[in-house]
């Protein structure tokens, strides 16, 4: 029974010191030319649908034309940056990475494909 427990402990230790940990800022590619439906549709559904879809809370975000208009009228990049009212997502900061990808975007026309 002890070989059986040294072994498992010994497996465990082996398994946790061979994780390894990314950031997500590590695992974030850096895109030159966001477009809407390689980069900012995905940011949008993982950060702000859970809340800003049709019915929730204003604005809605679930499509091109409801994110560009939300950034073109200012509540999405002030309220992601934390610059006007209360930051978004409630559930704390975005990276800064994503952030910059949806300023870049609004910076480069709003480029849906």
């Amino acid at each position: 029974m002890k070989k059986l427990n040294v072994l498992l402990l010994l497996i465990s230790s082996l398994l946790i010191i061979s994780c390894e940990s990314n950031t997500y800022q590590e695992l974030t590619e850096v895109v030159n030319n966001p477009t809407y439906e390689a980069n900012i549709k995905t940011i949008m559904t993982d950060n702000c649908i859970g809340c800003h879809s049709a019915g929730d809370q204003y604005p809605n975000l679930e499509t091109y034309d409801e994110v560009k208009d939300a950034c073109e009228n200012g509540e999405v990049i002030c309220r992601i940056e934390g610059t006007c009212g209360e930051i978004m997502p409630t559930s704390g900061p975005m990276p800064e990475e994503l952030i910059n990808q949806i300023k870049l975007w609004s910076t480069t026309g709003y480029i849906n494909q």
